[in-house]
Order: structure tokens, then sequence, then C-alpha cells
């Protein structure tokens, strides 16, 4: 368990990511960042992610001036294509109709930065994520259910519906629910 005096802060409006932090018994405080999440023509995944968290962490360094701030972003790719949240309930149809039957890849950028020692640590992880073949009613119901909107990829594995399109999954499933916690865990510890 980490015990630490220092305060904790997750620059995220996640509530995936703060349930998250509380399995790891961590006290912290959380508040949002607004930045446009738009990913760079050809930009790779893996560096997506990363640019992302750390741009979230700029800007968390203007809200907060001592402590820990985490931040996180996390994307779907298929076919070598970035699947961001849905757009309306159309682009949620689409997203999952496309995420039927297929394999796709979760990957979840993170970093850490510690006022105290000046540490930063910038990571990310990548799941495989089967989907069996989806009816189009089962999609239309999910979608009706409100679910899949501030999600990338349009599910969530840990939803209670969501969960059933799940055939497999390759790597963390805690990854692609938003945060890979044993990874996640040695990369706070080392920021301490």
């Amino acid at each position: 368990m980490i015990s630490s005096s220092t305060p904790i802060f997750l620059a995220s409006k996640s509530p995936r990511r703060r349930k998250l932090l509380k399995q790891l018994n961590l006290k912290f405080k959380s508040f949002s960042v607004d930045m446009d999440e738009k990913i760079h023509k050809n930009e790779l995944p893996n560096k997506a992610v990363l640019r992302l968290s750390k741009e979230k962490l700029d800007l968390a360094k203007l809200k907060v001036k001592s402590g820990i701030i985490i931040t996180a972003d996390t994307i779907v790719v298929l076919n070598k294509t970035i699947l961001g949240k849905p757009i309306n309930k159309k682009d949620a149809f689409r997203i999952l109709k496309l995420l039927s039957g297929n394999t796709h890849v979760v990957y979840t950028g993170y970093s850490i930065f510690n006022f105290s020692n000046g540490k930063t640590i910038s990571e990310y992880e990548k799941t495989e994520v089967t989907f069996r073949e989806l009816t189009d009613d089962e999609i239309k119901d999910y979608i009706n259910g409100g679910s899949p909107m501030d999600k990338a990829g349009a599910y969530g594995i840990q939803d209670d519906f969501g969960a059933v399109f799940i055939k497999k999954i390759n790597g963390c499933y805690y990854n692609v629910v938003g945060l890979p916690l044993a990874k996640f865990y040695h990369a706070l510890l080392r920021a301490l």
C-alpha cells in the first residue's frame, strides 16, 4: 500500500479512473482540465496517449502548485484507425458496428508529476480486446442506456451490458477501464 502525506490530485473527469485509484486505497482530490483531445494526423497511438496525458499535466500544473498530479488518456484503435468518444448516438452505433466481431487495441497513457522532487513519469499500456458479433438490437439497447457517450470506442468493459460484448482480452483489464493499475502503481511508487 502507498501511504504518503503528500496530497494527490487526479486531473480527470472520468468516474472510472476515480474508482480505480480508490481501489489502490489512495486518498486524492480530483478536478478536470478542459482541452481538445485531438489526435494529430499520422500520430501513432502510443505517442498520442502520452502526448495527451502530458498536455493534461501541463494544464493541471496551472491549477495545483504542490503535491502529486496524475493525468491519463485512453484511446481505442481498430486497424490503425483511432476511434474516439462518439459525438452522438449515430456515431456510437457506427463505432460499435465497426468493433463487432473484430479485435481492437486500447491504449492508455498516464503522467505522474511530484512537485516535491520534480519527478515526472509518463508511460502507456496497451491491451487487445476482441468483440463477439453484436446484433443491431444489442447495440441500440446499449446506446439508448446512455453508457457509450463518454467513452473511447463507445463502450465500457466494466459496464453491466458492455461487458457481454467482449469475447476475450489479451493484456491488462484495468487498462481498458482507464488506467493499467499494476503498472501505474509501480510508477507512482517511483515518483514518491
